[in-house]
């Protein structure tokens, strides 16, 4: 493994950094989460059609970038720098692979090449509060989390005429207000033929009800959508076709870039705390001289750089995974992959820690202020929160990373 990053990665780094610095400070934060997108349209269109982000870690034959994880988590790092809210997670890391990994040629290249100029953004729906599981973050998928048959959830039947149909309502989507396509996870089969499906729906659909949700983190805006008789797509053309496996091969592609995010955010998080603990004093002397201050700015540190280079192999180890499979890659490969080396899960716990531990530092250490609306402070933090809640909590993530690694199988440690 080569740790150093090429050229062209630094110069992605470099570039991004520079944009958000000059038009995502903490005033246009909390202005574009008062849109009713939830981001800046403007900022979206500089990052999809002058930096082609969204299409970053699609190929070219599609309209990407053909670049690999490691991009997408830099891209991801610098936004996580910035708390840009953006669709970029749920479009680019959470929609466009699964429409690689399950659709048709004729819907790859229908909608893939707009997903990755930024025209069309998209948002996966998974019924319950159940999206870290669907993706095998914390938990087995097993598709019983899409309904199983019972009450709730969301289900889908034929109609008369052949045409798929959708019931039910879904929480907690992300972007799901303002995407102009849904990728609805659904329950079919009733008992005898219990599966789980993947299905397209398009905005302004007959009976799709969107409604914007108050969120704890509002840069990642939220929506629950309901679907009262909604006509929908298949992904793909076969009913028997693997979605579990390609939502957990995925989930550990999302895991590494949702890692570098976090590091991202802890690491801007430090900077700031550090600064101003060289302003603020007490006692006559600024307040970083204190050497009680100092370990526990040090102790942050080192968890942050830990974090970095876990977020980093990551990244490096699903790219890799990725490259085994073939460009278009099919349900197959991607359940393939999933069976692979999985370290997204345990990257993002030590990120989540490594960013809740750093915004409650910041927090404390910019004293009053700090628990201020008008301090970004508590912007980070409630950032590592929401976080923990949509894809923890971080327990969990390292639970479920342990049991699939057997490590203490027969309440021993394997050798």
């Amino acid at each position: 493994m080569d740790a150093r990053f090429t050229a062209e990665q630094d110069e992605i780094r470099r570039t991004l950094r520079e944009l958000l610095l000059k038009r995502c400070g903490p005033e246009e934060i909390r202005a574009a989460v008062e849109t009713p997108d939830g981001h800046d349209p403007a900022l979206w269109e500089a990052l999809a059609g002058q930096l082609g982000l969204p299409g970053l870690a699609l190929p070219e034959t599609y309209g990407g970038v053909g670049c690999s994880t490691t991009e997408l988590a830099l891209a991801n790092e610098e936004l996580g720098r910035a708390l840009a809210p953006s669709p970029l997670l749920s479009t680019a890391v959470l929609s466009g692979p699964l429409l690689l990994a399950l659709g048709t040629e004729e819907q790859r290249s229908e909608l893939l090449p707009r997903l990755a100029s930024g025209e069309l953004t998209a948002a996966l729906a998974v019924p319950g509060t159940c999206l870290a599981t669907a993706l095998g973050l914390t938990g087995a998928n097993r598709g019983d989390w899409a309904g199983g048959g019972r009450a709730g959830g969301v289900q889908a039947k034929r109609s008369e005429g052949g045409a798929w149909r959708l019931y039910g309502q879904v929480d907690q989507v992300l972007d799901g207000h303002s995407a102009g396509l849904l990728l609805v996870a659904a329950h079919t089969g009733g008992f005898s033929r219990s599966r789980t499906l993947l299905f397209l729906v398009r905005a302004g659909a007959d009976g799709l009800v969107r409604v914007r949700q108050t969120s704890l983190d509002q840069t990642r805006p939220q929506a629950r959508i309901q679907l009262r008789d909604v006509q929908a797509e298949l992904v793909g053309d076969d009913e028997s076709a693997d979605v579990a496996g390609a939502l957990s091969a995925v989930g550990d592609t999302a895991g590494a870039a949702l890692a570098a995010e976090a590091v991202g955010a802890a690491d801007r998080v430090l900077e700031r705390t550090v600064e101003y603990v060289r302003q603020r004093e007490q006692f006559g002397r600024a307040i970083g001289s204190f050497q009680a201050v100092k370990h526990r700015l040090a102790d942050r540190y080192v968890q942050v750089q830990a974090a970095r280079s876990a977020a980093y192999y990551a990244a490096w180890a699903t790219a890799a995974t990725a490259a085994t499979t073939a460009p278009a890659a099919t349900a197959t490969s991607a359940a393939t992959a999933a069976s692979d080396e999985r370290v997204g899960g345990l990257a993002l716990a030590q990120a989540l820690e490594a960013l809740r531990a750093t915004a409650s530092e910041g927090v404390q250490l910019h004293g009053g202020i700090g628990f201020t609306w008008e301090h970004e402070a508590q912007l980070y933090f409630k950032r590592a929160a929401g976080d923990e809640l949509l894809f923890g909590p971080v327990h969990r993530l390292r639970a479920y990373a342990a049991e699939e690694a057997h490590l203490f199988d027969g309440g021993e440690v394997a050798v």
